[in-house]
């Protein structure tokens, strides 16, 4: 079932090293590796109330990106792919959601006091909780107004911008208190080239003469889940999508533009540094990859491509 604490609906139950603990009883050690530096690979992955019951997008897709996270920072996992995703499963019914944000985590806990993470143990822990519309319930329809960042994203070679790692999203916290400061609700930065990167936490998208454009991988992005499905959907729906790199200057010329992720969904963009962006809120092209999107997930359309994991019974 589940509990209030401060103010947010948060599964009781939560998922730790195989076992279940209350949520009260889920701490860590202040000395734990992880909190010193930020030794963490994590997902978000959403549950979504289905005609036919909850169901969790693209599951296995997530719980593989957070093993390959892991590997990539040489921390070992116990626990196979196919146990990661049945204890989401299981954490979701047992907390008696029909709609809800799942968090697996994995991070190094107590058991050395430097920099070298090998002598700490692993641990992992599954969360549950009910997380409305990360931008606001308006977002989806009238959009967002953003800035673009005086913070760049990673430069390659120092952090591995394809982990989603705790640590990476220092550099999502700067960007995000930057445009709140100064009267944003998003910031959108910049690689080390100056090619448009991403979102403090979400991939973007830009619509331009009826094509739609995201910058590549090698922009410092995060290998979204989500983007990954409208890139599908784009396809679907016969809608030319091109992957390179988005100079600056195209967000202000844009027809439209789009932010994506677990938290965001597919919400709009409608201005950038003040500069608006088409008619100033959600375009045409928006609206059918958002329709087509919440289709699939509310369970309103064929899932096609295997995307729901039903929590079942």
């Amino acid at each position: 079932m589940a509990i209030e604490v401060g103010g947010v609906e948060v599964g009781e139950k939560i998922w730790h090293n195989g076992e279940i603990k209350a949520w009260g009883d889920a701490n860590i050690h202040v000395m734990s590796h992880v909190v010193h530096y930020g030794s963490s690979l994590f997902e978000g992955i959403r549950c979504y109330a289905t005609e036919r019951g909850p169901a969790i997008f693209r599951l296995g897709d997530h719980v593989r990106r957070l093993m390959d996270s892991c590997h990539i920072y040489r921390m070992p996992v116990k626990y196979s792919r196919d146990e990661i995703v049945a204890a989401c499963r299981d954490l979701v019914k047992m907390n008696g959601f029909q709609a809800c944000y799942i968090r697996p985590i994995v991070f190094r806990g107590f058991g050395t006091f430097g920099v070298n993470p090998f002598p700490a143990p692993v641990e992992t822990y599954i969360a549950t909780w009910a997380w409305g519309k990360y931008l606001g319930d308006e977002a989806l329809e009238q959009g967002v107004d953003t800035c673009v960042s005086s913070w760049a994203r990673l430069a390659p070679n120092t952090f591995p911008a394809m982990a989603k790692s705790g640590a990476n999203y220092m550099n999502s916290q700067l960007i995000k208190m930057e445009a709140i400061v100064n009267g944003f609700v998003e910031g959108i930065a910049l690689d080390v080239q100056g090619y448009v990167s991403e979102g403090s936490g979400e991939n973007i998208f830009v619509v331009r003469n009826g094509k739609v454009f995201t910058p590549p991988l090698h922009a410092s992005i995060l290998p979204g889940i989500t983007r990954a499905s409208i890139i599908t959907l784009c396809k679907d729906l016969d809608i030319p999508i091109i992957e390179r790199g988005v100079p600056r200057e195209l967000l202000y010329v844009a027809d439209e533009a789009f932010f994506t992720g677990t938290a965001a969904e597919v919400t709009p963009i409608r201005s950038v540094d003040r500069i608006q962006i088409g008619e100033g809120r959600r375009g045409p092209i928006t609206e059918r990859l958002q329709k087509a999107f919440f289709d699939v997930t509310m369970g309103r359309s064929e899932d096609t491509h295997g995307w729901l994991t039903p929590v079942g019974d």
